[in-house]
């Protein structure tokens, strides 16, 4: 049986990822717990778990007194010496218990802790998964959809999670088995395990998805700036490279617009403005506003500028519902009051 329980925790450690050494101490835990249980809670013991000799044994502890006036923790000299020789009066002696002996309930006992540590473990191992993936994109399966709300149950391949009707592109719907990309936002501990907060409306969703299609952002050529996004309606995202033979924009777009098709099928169609970063205000602000075409711009504060368009570019610098403004305006961090010539 004791060959048996170790070949258990050498599988646990090499396929649950729980180290022998903790599953050890729970099952300790779980071992004294029971034997106090069988006792009334009233007897000390002493836990002996070898794994190199693969060997468990559990020994009740008793003072040696010359008067017995408690038989569950104290025991005579004369009887000690049955056991040990060596036994002296005030000392403590060690009567090996077998754990088969213990009653079904005390090892039901032991068997419940043992499972929660396992459980304990498995959630601790999860929520490092996911802690690993925080700000990252993972490909998941839908698995189910709740039709009374709208959320989406999914596979991630380490567990299952929900992404809320709340995360969702507007307008976007899904199928059984259709594998999707998220992007993980929080991880949160609870109780019975990690708690993922998955978006696809997040403008690290993006980013990603544009490090993961393009292979000038992987190696470091071109690099992403800053995105400003409304999900499901428009995106925009600046782009730089210090490399003066590489154009960041044309890389993104990449060969007959392919790379920017692949992008904007797995954001539904969303419309995606790749802008050219500047470190001069002024230039990066009338990029963002494109495809209006800015005459001028001035800095009117810190994080504050005029612009100024031609009357017909008005409607155009602006946006509808003044979207493209809005965009800019977070792209860029400035304030950006646009006004007519």
């Amino acid at each position: 049986m004791n060959n048996e329980f170790f070949l258990a925790l050498d599988i646990l450690e090499k396929e649950k990822g729980i180290p022998k050494e903790y599953m050890i101490e729970r099952v300790e835990a779980a071992l004294l717990g029971a034997y106090k249980r069988e006792e009334g809670g009233n007897s000390n013991v002493r836990i002996v778990i070898d794994s190199n000799k693969k060997d468990v044994r559990v020994f009740k502890q008793m003072a040696i007194v010359e008067e017995v006036t408690d038989p569950t923790t104290e025991i005579t000299l004369e009887d000690a010496k049955k056991i040990n020789k060596r036994y002296v009066l005030g000392g403590t002696a060690e009567i090996e218990m077998k754990t088969k002996n213990f009653r079904r309930l005390s090892a039901q006992t032991a068997k419940q802790v043992i499972i929660q540590g396992i459980r304990e473990a498995e959630r601790s191992n999860l929520i490092k998964e996911y802690e690993s993936k925080r700000e990252e994109i993972i490909t998941a399966q839908v698995i189910k959809i709740d039709q009374t709300n709208g959320n989406v149950i999914l596979d991630t391949g380490t567990s299952t999670a929900v992404l809320t009707y709340a995360e969702q592109i507007p307008g976007e719907s899904f199928a059984i088995g259709d594998r999707i990309k998220v992007f993980v936002t929080e991880v949160r501990r609870e109780l019975r395990g990690p708690l993922v907060t998955l978006s696809r409306i997040h403008p690290g969703l993006v980013k990603r998805i544009f490090e993961l299609e393009i292979p000038e952002i992987q190696d470091g050529t071109v690099e992403i700036k800053s995105v400003s996004r409304e999900a499901g309606s428009r995106t925009k995202i600046a782009v730089y490279s210090a490399n003066e033979d590489v154009d960041p924009v044309g890389a993104c777009i990449g060969n007959r617009g392919m790379r920017i098709a692949a992008i904007n099928d797995e954001l539904r169609g969303e419309r995606i403005d790749i802008i050219r970063y500047s470190d001069d205000p002024c230039e990066y602000v009338t990029q963002a506003l494109s495809p209006a075409k800015v005459e001028s711009v001035e800095l009117d504060g810190e994080r504050s500028c005029k612009v100024y368009v031609d009357a017909d570019q008005l409607s155009l610098a602006i946006g509808k519902e003044g979207q493209n403004a809005r965009l800019a305006a977070k792209l860029t961090g400035f304030k950006i009051d646009i006004k007519a010539k």
